[in-house]
């Protein structure tokens, strides 16, 4: 009887131990890569999708993101929270994922043009497994802006607040208003003219 419990006991303790691991792998693999998403992020929310695929927060009912730190790509600590005061960007990435790269020169390009204008971009690198091939991808399309390194999702998971427009593909575009709020979302790669369309309306806000 006693040799039938045992084993029993030492699976729930696996369990138990692999389950963050595999809630993290979820959350990532939802829809990888892929071209667009819902626009909900669960709970009851107030957003508005255009048919663009990008979803929208009136002012008076955005959510502040969580903490979103840690190491960049370089090396260096980076933490969103630094940012207020400014509009920013958030583009959940990885070098493997063909959506990314057809976005990448775009965002390099408007990344550059609006930084005078109080625009900051952070990307979030994920599921690289080293740095190496994130680096190389920088590099090659020529993106400037600092990249949070997250090969396990940690960020994507517990970055941004439960019924918030929370990203959910890879890529993912999330915008923040000048207080540190989400603002708007998009689950699809993005053109220049479909990522000033998130961007620009948050530049011209009081």
């Amino acid at each position: 009887m006693n040799s039938g419990r045992a084993p029993r006991r030492r699976s729930g303790r696996r369990l138990r131990a692999i389950l963050p691991v595999s809630v993290v792998v979820a959350a990532l693999t939802l829809s990888a890569c892929s071209g667009g998403g819902k626009s909900g992020g669960g709970g009851d929310t107030n957003f508005v999708t255009n048919t663009g695929g990008i979803s929208t927060v009136a002012k008076a009912d955005r959510k502040a993101v969580n903490e979103v730190a840690g190491e960049t790509l370089e090396g260096k600590k980076l933490d969103v929270a630094d940012l207020k005061g400014k509009v920013v960007v958030l583009n959940v990435w990885g070098s493997w994922c063909p959506p990314c790269r057809a976005e990448a020169p775009h965002f390099a390009k408007v990344a550059k043009e609006t930084e005078d204008k109080g625009v900051a971009f952070v990307g979030i690198n994920t599921r690289d497994a080293n740095k190496g091939p994130a680096l190389a991808f920088e590099k090659d399309y020529g993106v400037r802006y600092p990249s949070l390194y997250d090969p396990t999702g940690k960020l994507i998971v517990h970055g941004f607040p439960k019924g918030s427009l929370n990203p959910q593909s890879i890529p993912s575009t999330i915008v923040l208003d000048r207080d540190g709020k989400i603002a708007a979302r998009s689950l699809m790669a993005l053109d220049e003219t479909k990522l000033r369309k998130m961007i620009d309306p948050l530049i011209a806000e009081k």
